[in-house]
């Protein structure tokens, strides 16, 4: 048996396609779909979400070396790089046929030094508008001149032209998304007979809630992997009077019993003595610890699964190490197996559930899964609503 064996991650095959049609149905109409799986596709693994996702029209990723792994794996499908391209590698995303994001005038200038204007296939760009998130983007008063920039820079397209939402997830009052969307068709507005073909700004909170959004793609992220955005959007979604999107968890996190061993009552169990035992009881020891992601702060407040019964996790979660408390598990069995995060039986643990333990969100869960540990392709069903 290798580490592999001690701790991993499932994939239910069949959840990503799922869930990316039910995006594209409440997109409305029929617009591209950029599957977003920079980070290691959300913690899911970056290589096996491609696999899972065939009528994917795109990919989004955040770094050069992303595309270049999908393009790798053999990859033909665009890949949008959402993130910074550093200058001194533009050439191998020019190489590996990667669309890039811009908002630096600095990136057409180095451009000019490594695209041939009479090269048949053309360097295609997306340029990111600002609208009030405060982070990658240019003003809309300059997105005009910016695209006149690129329209004489030999061997440059502008493909594209985006903008991200600051705060459509955490509320139920979208006025201030509505006032970014203002700005940004002002900014279309402005391009006049430059505006490009691919004009894309929704996440999955935007898709599924505002369609006028969803322009000519959708970028959609948390919502492939079947985990809602927030609890806000999925009330937001149920008042809207739409169909909301039946989306299904993609991921399972499993691991084994490594040793089972009973202490007295009043044993110290973890560092710091943060447990005491205040009966006979049975320990099971995981080999999983905030290493591999399972964070620190689910110390003596989160439950595992064992044969769809809860054991509540004891003492502090150690680097590679976390105890439970397994007393009232019928004959406990060495190397069984054990859920951190997914469903066993009639009960679940799910991403939003371990998050509120922890004190942070969904998104973090399941990205902080350390990208060492093996994900497998699995069957399986799962239910989409935040507990």
């Amino acid at each position: 048996m290798s580490a592999g064996d001690l701790v991993w991650v499932e994939l239910d095959a069949g959840a990503p396609g799922h869930n990316l049609a039910e995006l594209r149905r409440a997109a409305g109409g029929s617009p591209l779909v950029c599957a977003v799986i920079k980070s290691n596709a959300y913690g899911h693994g970056l290589l096996e979400t491609a696999r899972l996702l065939p009528d994917a029209d795109w990919f989004g990723v955040n770094s050069l070396d992303e595309g270049l792994a999908l393009r790798a794996a053999g990859e033909k499908r665009p890949i949008l790089i959402l993130g910074h391209v550093p200058l001194s590698r533009l050439r191998e995303a020019v190489s590996g046929d990667l669309r890039m994001t811009t908002y630096n005038f600095e990136m057409l200038e180095a451009l000019k030094t490594c695209v041939s204007g009479a090269s048949s296939s053309p360097v295609r760009l997306h340029l990111k508008v600002e609208t009030g998130t405060g982070r990658q983007g240019i003003p809309p008063r300059d997105v005009r001149r910016f695209a006149e920039a690129v329209r004489s820079c030999p061997g440059v397209e502008l493909e594209g032209l985006s903008t991200h939402f600051a705060n459509i997830e955490d509320t139920l009052n979208h006025s201030y998304a509505e006032s970014q969307l203002d700005l940004f068709n002002g900014a279309i507005g402005d391009l006049g007979d430059l505006r490009p073909p691919v004009v894309h700004t929704a996440c999955t909170a935007a898709a599924i809630l505002f369609p006028e959004t969803s322009f000519d793609m959708i970028r959609a992220g948390i919502g492939i992997y079947g985990l809602w955005p927030s609890r806000e959007t999925f009330l937001s979604a149920r008042m809207s009077g739409r169909p909301v999107p039946d989306l299904r968890p993609v991921l399972s996190w499993k691991t084994r019993l490594v040793q089972i061993k009973d202490l007295p009552e009043g044993s110290f169990v973890g560092y710091g003595c943060s447990f005491r035992t205040m009966r006979p009881t049975r320990i099971g020891v995981l080999p999983v610890g905030y290493y591999d992601g399972y964070d620190r702060a689910l110390g003596n407040a989160a439950h595992v699964l064992i044969r769809g019964r809860r054991a509540p996790v004891v003492g502090r979660v150690c680097m590679n190490l976390c105890m439970v408390d397994v007393t009232d598990l019928p004959d406990p069995v060495l190397e069984e197996e054990v859920v951190l995060l997914g469903r066993s039986g009639d009960e679940c643990v799910s991403a939003e559930t371990m998050a509120a333990w922890a004190g942070t969100i969904n998104y973090e869960i399941v990205t902080r899964i350390n990208p060492s540990l093996p994900r497998r392709i699995a069957g399986g069903d799962g239910e989409g609503r935040p507990s």
